[in-house]
């Protein structure tokens, strides 16, 4: 059976290739007083004051390579971060705030970075670093609105099954500072923003939030999601107003594509699921895997898309297709979890492992590995799990019920006393999921297979 050295190694491929700090050093370099940005080139010396703001769980380490790069130039800013994701600095201050539910410091934080860059003129030049969990870190409201209307709406949200997109769309209506606002405060300055996907796809205007980007999404829109999933009544009624009234026309929108605010904005991306994928894919086919990365696409219930990872293991065992064995397969995207009235301890990832150890129970030679690449899988200590066909066994052979644990959305504490979790503690970095699908060459002796 797979070891847990080639499960370590795999993963540690992933993290290392989206490491925030490398990351950025990799897309800017500094000659005299020429800034690189990959193909474009900025005349630091034409800056009268840098700024460099920021958000999310990577905000750290890139504003380290920042300061690496930038030195005594920059003139000031802050990043905010997940509790516990804090890096010394030397120049820029880093704040730490709540995720995924939204705290008071995060909205303090969100006061302070718009203020500065409301304060920047044409003559500076704003350095914006996002990355994953920006949406919840970094916020400020409208007058109306309140902290606790916000975590209700963000818990409703959580709990509805509604996708990142969905998400966002709705948390951007009721903000000042998400879809692209941020960018209408910095202008006219020129405004680079560094981006570090946690989005599928990767669309600038759903990673946390796109503060700095046009957004295309409306009223209408976020209207409409609350009503899929059933939200209206159960909105605080502040929220229900103000969706209302910007569906109304009474409340102007986000700033759209094509505003003149973004004619000295550019981005860029400097890393996603991909990315992290290819890495893994690369260290897999050095290890004599026969390696493919499928998709970097997925999306949807945890405990579906487990059985889907097993059906393609079966596949490469029966019928050596995409690949034969000892074969990689890998995935990556981000699922979601349905959650019911009283749900348990666990995350997305720990469920998809609990579901995939159902429908592998005493088949041999295949292991599953889910992984949050933040290494924070939902509100656990976990980074995700990895399974195999003796993780029942060990299970039923602690009294423990597989089928209740994964009914009460409780993956956590059934995956810890059988050993299945993965600890990577706060990796500082954010793209999503990956899932990997290991075949061995021959199935085990010691197991009889079901399949």
């Amino acid at each position: 059976m797979t070891s847990f050295a080639t499960v370590f190694t795999l993963i540690q491929a992933a993290l290392q290739a989206v490491d925030p700090y490398g990351a950025v050093r990799a897309h800017l370099q500094k000659q005299g007083q020429f800034l690189f940005v990959d193909d474009k080139k900025l005349n630091l010396d034409n800056f009268e004051h840098i700024y460099v703001l920021g958000a999310g769980k990577a905000g750290a380490p890139m504003a380290q390579a920042i300061e690496d790069i930038l030195g005594e130039r920059i003139s000031g800013g802050c990043v905010v971060v997940k509790y516990g994701h804090q890096s010394p600095t030397r120049r820029l201050h880093i704040l730490q705030a709540g995720h995924p539910l939204p705290d008071q410091a995060g909205l303090e934080a969100g006061q302070q970075i718009l203020a500065l860059a409301q304060a920047a003129t044409a003559d500076d030049l704003v350095l914006c670093l996002i990355s994953g969990g920006g949406s919840a870190l970094l916020e400020s409201l409208p007058p109306a609105l309140s902290l606790a209307d916000l975590q209700t709406t963000t818990d409703l949200l959580l709990a509805s099954g509604a996708t990142i997109h969905e998400f966002n769309t709705v948390r951007k209506h009721l903000s000042l500072i998400k879809g692209g606002q941020l960018g209408r405060a910095a202008s006219p300055a020129t405004l680079l923003t560094l981006v570090l996907s946690d989005v599928v796809g990767s669309p600038l205007q759903i990673i946390a939030s796109g503060p700095t980007v046009p957004d295309p999404s409306t009223w209408a829109q976020a209207w409409e999601i609350v009503e899929k999933y059933d939200l209206v009544q159960r909105l605080p009624a502040t929220v229900r107003h103000r969706l209302h009234a910007g569906l109304i026309g009474e409340l102007p929108d986000t700033p759209k594509p094509g505003a003149a605010l973004f004619d000295r904005s550019h981005t860029l991306l400097i890393g996603d699921n991909a990315t992290a994928a290819q890495a893994a894919a690369q260290t897999a086919v050095r290890r004599g895997y026969n390696t493919q990365i499928l998709s970097t696409f997925i999306e949807g219930e945890a405990r579906e898309i487990a059985k889907v990872a097993v059906a393609l293991a079966r596949e490469v065992r029966h019928h050596q297709r995409p690949v034969a064995p000892p074969a990689c397969l890998i995935l990556g995207g981000e699922t979601t979890v349905t959650l019911g009235a009283e749900p348990g301890l666990g995350g997305r990832n720990q469920e998809l492992a609990l579901a995939a150890a159902l429908a592998l129970d005493a088949m041999p030679g295949i292991t599953i590995v889910a992984l949050a690449t933040d290494g924070s899988d939902g509100p656990t200590d976990a980074a995700g799990a990895w399974v195999d066909g003796r993780t029942l066994a060990r299970a039923r052979a602690l009294g423990l019920s597989a089928h209740q644990a994964l009914r009460t959305h409780n993956a956590y504490p059934l995956l810890a006393q059988v050993g299945a979790l993965l600890h990577t503690g706060p990796t500082r970095t954010n793209v999503n999921d990956l899932i990997f699908i290991l075949v061995d060459p021959t199935p085990s002796p010691t197991l009889k297979a079901n399949d």
